[in-house]
């Protein structure tokens, strides 16, 4: 299911676009970048600290496929895991998809793994591009920090016409209306974090 083909700006960037471009020009949304601190979330008797984001590097590599995750496109993902090792390593697991990210949590799940957090690119904070990618249209990937905010907080567009590095994903947006306008435009539907199910993640990738 998966491969080596390196994401090239190069080789692979056909009919460039830049968010505005692709959101008709609405012009910039002003979006605060949680990832950069400890996020505050409900434990039931108040609020808890949690692991801030990451930034992803070139050494690292998905948890599910084993891909490196900065140098293919489209959304990422961290998960944090207080009580465990994920894949055997020091937190956060990582994941060059969204959808390999809710994968890897329905399955520890399973095992009784609670996570802190799940982080997820947010495309309302960066300026994403939009590329000719494997005969489809791909969208750019952004490994800083500042990139992600808790899946929670997103509206995911979910199986668009507009893919990463795993094939159709969960494309997640902090303003509710980028990812209408993003559902408008390239198709898919809107789900939230909790919407997000084992069937769902079943109909996206190749």
């Amino acid at each position: 299911m998966c491969d080596n083909h390196a994401h090239s700006a190069d080789a692979n960037r056909h009919d460039l676009y830049n968010r505005r471009a692709v959101l008709g020009g609405l012009g910039s949304v002003g979006v605060v970048a949680l990832a950069g601190c400890s996020e505050q979330q409900d434990s039931g008797n108040g609020t808890a600290d949690v692991p801030a984001a990451v930034t992803l590097t070139e050494g690292d590599t998905c948890e599910v496929c084993g891909m490196n995750i900065v140098n293919h496109p489209g959304p990422s993902a961290e998960i944090f895991y207080p009580d465990h090792q994920p894949s055997g390593h020091e937190n956060p697991a990582r994941f060059d998809s969204t959808w390999e990210a809710f994968q890897y949590d329905f399955e520890r799940s399973d095992r009784g793994w609670e996570r802190s957090v799940m982080y997820v690119t947010d495309y309302s904070a960066v300026e994403y591009d939009l590329f000719e990618f494997r005969d489809t249209t791909g969208i750019s990937t952004h490994p800083e920090a500042s990139a992600f905010a808790p899946a929670s907080d997103v509206t995911f567009v979910a199986n668009s016409e507009v893919v990463g590095a795993m094939g159709r994903d969960l494309i997640g947006f902090g303003d509710e209306g980028d990812a209408a306008s993003f559902r408008d435009e390239y198709g898919g539907e809107l789900v939230t974090a909790d919407e997000v199910t084992p069937q769902l993640i079943s109909r996206l990738g190749r």
